[in-house]
Parts: C-alpha cells; sequence; structure tokens
C-alpha cells in the first residue's frame, strides 16, 4: 500500500498557487496583489480594491470611476430572483436566502454556462453589484417591506445601507462599512474559497462555484463567527459580567468566539484595523460598554491563553454601532468575500487542474460477506 501523508483539516498543506492574496501568519502579514493590508485599508475602496485583485494593479483614477460605474449599473436583480426571495419561508436565515438568491441569478446570467475568461469577468461584475441587492431585498422582504431598487448615484455601501433600512445611512457608516469589505475580500485558501476552487476545478460556472462559497461561509467556524461573537457580548451585557463569564467558560474549555485563527499565530491584521474602528465607532453610538468588554475579553484571552482576536471579532462591534441587525453579519462579510470568490474562480478556469486529493482509511479491512440470513 502506497503511503499517504495526512494533515488532518489539510492545514499546512499546500494545495495550489495563487496570486490574489498572500498571508504569513507567524509575522501577521496580509497582501492583496502586492500591496499590504496596512496600505490599503486607510486608503483604498472596497471596489478599488476588487479592481486591483482581479486585474493585478490599481485603477486610475478614470478606471476606478468607469469601473464603479459599471458595477453600480448592474445592482438590479432578475425579477426571477425576487419572485423566489418572495416565496421563501418566512423563518429563512438571511445566509440560506442568499445562497438560493445567488443560485436562482445563476439560471437567469446570460452568460450562465460559459465559462470563458470574458464572460467569466461579466459575471464576476454582475455577481459583486447584486450580493447587496440581494440581502437588502431579502431583509425588507421578511420584514413586510416591498424591495427598494437600486440608486446607482450612490456608493456601494451606501446603496446598500440605503436598500437595507429604506434611508440613506450617514457618510461615516457607508465609509466604515466601505472598509469592512475591503478587508473581507479575500484571505488565501480559507474554507469558502478553497469550496469556492474545488468547483471551478471541475469547470463547474461562476455561480455553481459562489454558492459552494457562500454554504461554507455560513458555517458557524466560519463566517458565522461574527454573529456569534456579537452574540457573546450581549449575553455578557455588562462590563462587570466580563470575568465571571470568562471563569465559566474556562472552567467549562468553551470556544470564545471570535479569537483563533488557523493561520495567524500573532494579531491578524485585519483585526488591528477593525479594533479602531470598534472603539471610535461604538463611542459615537453610546455603546462603548460593548468596546469595552471586548478590550477585558482581548486582554485575559490573549494574556491567559496566548489566543488572539481575529477579524470577526471586532466586526461583530462595528456592525452593531451601526444598526445592523446580527444575522446581517455573516452575508456583509459575503458582500466582501464575493469579490475574492469570483476572482479565485477566474484564477482557477485560467489554469485548471482537478482538485482531487487522497484520504488515508482508517476503517476495517478483510471482512468476509455474511448471508443476510445469517446476520
Amino acid at each position: 500500500m502506497t503511503a499517504q501523508s495526512n494533515a488532518k483539516g489539510l492545514e499546512g498543506v499546500v494545495a495550489s498557487e495563487t496570486s490574489l492574496s498572500f498571508i504569513d501568519g507567524q509575522e501577521g502579514i496580509l497582501v492583496y496583489r502586492g500591496y499590504d493590508i496596512h496600505d490599503l485599508a486607510p486608503h483604498a475602496s472596497f471596489l478599488e480594491s476588487v479592481f486591483l485583485l482581479w486585474n493585478g494593479r490599481l485603477p486610475t483614477r478614470g478606471e476606478l470611476s468607469s469601473f464603479e460605474a459599471e458595477i453600480a449599473g448592474q445592482r438590479g436583480l432578475d425579477p426571477t430572483t425576487i419572485d423566489v426571495l418572495r416565496r421563501l419561508p418566512s423563518d429563512t436565515t438571511p445566509m440560506a436566502a442568499l445562497r438560493t438568491a445567488a443560485s436562482v441569478e445563476g439560471t437567469t446570467d446570460p452568460d450562465a454556462e460559459d465559462n470563458s475568461a470574458e464572460a467569466n469577468l461579466r459575471k464576476a461584475k454582475r455577481l459583486v453589484a447584486r450580493f447587496p441587492t440581494m440581502i437588502a431585498a431579502y431583509h425588507r422582504l421578511r420584514g413586510g417591506a416591498e424591495p427598494l431598487d437600486p440608486d446607482a448615484s450612490l456608493g456601494h455601501a451606501a446603496d446598500f445601507v440605503r436598500m437595507a433600512n429604506g434611508e440613506p445611512g450617514t457618510d461615516e457608516a457607508a465609509a466604515a462599512l466601505d472598509r469592512t469589505l475591503l478587508l473581507y475580500l479575500d484571505h488565501g485558501f480559507n474554507a469558502s474559497t478553497f469550496a469556492c476552487r474545488v468547483i471551478a476545478a471541475t469547470l463547474g460556472d461562476m455561480h455553481s462555484a459562489v454558492v459552494g462559497g457562500v454554504g461554507a461561509l455560513k458555517g458557524s467556524l466560519h463566517g458565522g463567527a461574527n454573529a456569534k461573537a456579537m452574540e457573546m457580548l450581549l449575553e455578557i451585557g455588562e462590563l462587570e459580567h466580563a470575568g465571571p463569564f470568562l471563569d465559566s467558560a474556562f472552567a467549562e474549555k468553551r470556544k470564545i468566539m471570535g479569537f483563533g485563527h488557523r493561520v495567524y499565530k500573532t494579531e491578524d491584521p485585519r483585526a488591528t484595523h477593525l479594533r479602531e474602528m470598534s472603539g471610535e465607532l461604538t463611542r459615537q453610538a453610546g455603546l462603548e460598554k460593548y468596546y469595552e468588554i471586548s478590550r477585558y475579553l482581548e486582554d485575559r484571552i490573549t494574556g491567559e491563553k496566548g489566543i488572539r482576536p481575529n477579524v470577526d471579532f471586532y466586526c461583530a462591534t462595528v456592525y452593531y454601532s451601526l444598526g445592523l441587525p446580527i444575522d446581517l453579519y455573516t452575508p456583509i462579510f459575503a458582500m466582501g468575500r464575493i469579490g475574492g470568490w469570483s476572482g479565485h474562480v477566474m484564477e482557477q478556469h485560467a489554469d485548471n487542474r482537478l482538485i482531487r486529493p487522497r484520504a488515508r482509511y482508517v476503517g476495517e479491512m478483510d471482512r468476509s460477506w455474511v448471508p443476510i440470513d445469517e446476520r
């Protein structure tokens, strides 16, 4: 029998190559196409970073304006998608609704079955444009309101806020949301991105791959962690309750949501920016206590367990300060990651090989057949 290497969860295994993003978990480095996240986050917009990811270079001012206008002009959903969202059971979660809507869009997209580079780029633009509309439309429908049509005169994040809430948000809220989308844009071969690439490697179409990514992101150990982190902070409620909460969690060996990362062994560089944003936004919203609880948890967990917060921990209080419903946190994560997912599908199709790892069999061998009447 051929010897097989085994890494549980594929940890440390290099499955393929990518030029989209680079992570150094030991040093806490995240790079998009050669640009450090600490340079991009304070200066670039989400769509500027999407352009970078897809084209390998930063856009000129004119190119960015054209790209933004093209995305804005494609935010409208196919009527079939709205009709399906309208018919979903009332208790459907927003992530399940997003998964369904993305699949429906794949049945009506004019390039649905065309995997050429040109068609993939067109589909990628439509998906980036329409993810916010899908999420906002379902959010309004489940609340008994009609979906709002997109407004191409507004920026990407600003129009989502308007479509979801029914009224425009502040410029500060739109800018904060846009930055979180940038921070969520891409992150190597994480679970959802790898799911996309596995599907793309079968020569599955863009929408099929993205639906797989949404399904992977839906899990609480991936995209769902930001919502779980906020639920934890609300459960704690007050700073004086944080110590007893942690004492109990440590004693029971419970997982603290928003802490720890499979790759980073030091500070998640995305958390650096979100911590700062959380401090400012909770102060503006009069919700400082949740930032104070977060800092207490971070100090104790890092000091006593050596485990640091990941991107989801401080993103929870950022979104809460913006007044966003908790069950929209993971779909908003998908609003950012769709730029990365589609970029990886295009990269996979450009130089494809079927992804087919082996499994190490640990079951029984050499068993003898027993007729059914003798069992």
